[in-house]
């Protein structure tokens, strides 16, 4: 089997759920991922809906402060954006962190709330995946180097050319999230790497094929997003995870863990759960780690969980 790569997403959620603002801290969560070992370290996106520091921002403190792991979003917005500014920004991480960025992209769970985000920034909801879809083609294109125009049915700009141009020719890797039909024809034509979190190892097996036939002359970087609570009681396992998903999301476990794929249990139990998605084809696993204590919970994840996942290469 292939070397399955691990990486850990910051808890900034997590942090404006308690209360907590202290993007230091989690700098500091970045750098002690890179010490144990682990791959790469993400960040998720949302001003609004569910409000957190801002990836962007935090991933360039990261890039100052780390050398070998890469930073990802898991996952941004584009369409809250315009595609100029963004791919400025993205281009400017990607050469603070010489090349280590990857670019994770979404259009935005169809929610009420999801969509109260689009309209507090002016954005139509309904296009939000044209909008997507669009603002991709535009980056690449502004990302080569060259004078770039562009009309299209969201953006139009005429004669622009940035500057710096991203570390990695071409742009940094963008991932995107998804499942089902529609979603998974848009990773097979415009994405260098999938991104999903399906509940059920089976179905991450089936939609990766889906994505193979789709795409059989590209290279899809196969990755999961997963969410860990630990505990060698299971029972308690579990509690813990009803206790900190349902306030992150605002609604109950039983309807989130129906989306996405989320466990409780001993650690040797989430090594074995994991190695399912590993048979499955992921190449890239990004760990959640619902815990009261994002210091210690990293820390044991590493111990404990990572050696297991290491054993599966």
């Amino acid at each position: 089997m292939a070397r399955l790569e691990v990486g850990y997403l910051l808890p900034t959620r997590d942090q404006t759920v308690r209360g907590e603002h202290a993007p230091r801290r989690l700098i500091a969560q970045a750098r002690r991922a890179e010490e144990l070992g682990l791959d790469s370290v993400w960040a998720g996106d949302s001003p609004v809906t569910r409000p957190r520091a801002d990836p962007l921002l935090l991933m360039a403190a990261v890039a100052e402060t780390t050398e070998r792991i890469a930073l990802g979003t898991a996952v941004l917005l584009p369409a809250l954006r315009h595609p100029i500014l963004l791919a400025h920004q993205l281009a400017t991480l990607d050469r603070l962190s010489e090349g280590r960025l990857i670019a994770g992209m979404g259009g935005g769970f169809p929610n009420p709330d999801t969509e109260a985000q689009f309209t507090a920034v002016g954005v139509d909801f309904a296009r939000r995946i044209s909008r997507l879809e669009e603002s991709i083609d535009a980056m690449r294109r502004l990302w080569s180097g060259e004078e770039v125009s562009h009309q299209g049915k969201h953006f139009s700009f005429d004669g622009v050319r940035l500057t710096p141009p991203p570390y990695r020719p071409g742009g940094p890797p963008i991932w995107l999230a998804g499942s089902g039909g529609p979603a998974l024809r848009r990773v097979a034509r415009l994405a260098d790497g999938w991104l999903p979190y399906p509940p059920e190892s089976t179905t991450y097996a089936e939609e990766r094929r889906t994505i193979g036939r789709a795409a059989p002359a590209r290279t899809v970087t196969p990755a999961l997003y997963a969410t860990l609570c630990l505990d060698e009681d299971p029972y308690k396992a579990r509690q813990r995870l009803r206790s900190i998903i349902e306030p992150y999301y605002n609604a109950p476990l039983e309807r989130i863990e129906q989306i996405q794929a989320m466990f409780a249990g001993t650690p040797r139990q989430a090594a074995d759960w994991l190695h399912g998605y590993a048979e499955a084809g992921a190449r890239h696993v990004v760990i959640r780690l619902a815990t009261d204590d994002h210091d210690q919970g990293l820390e044991e994840f590493a111990e404990r969980v990572l050696p297991l996942l290491r054993g599966l290469e």
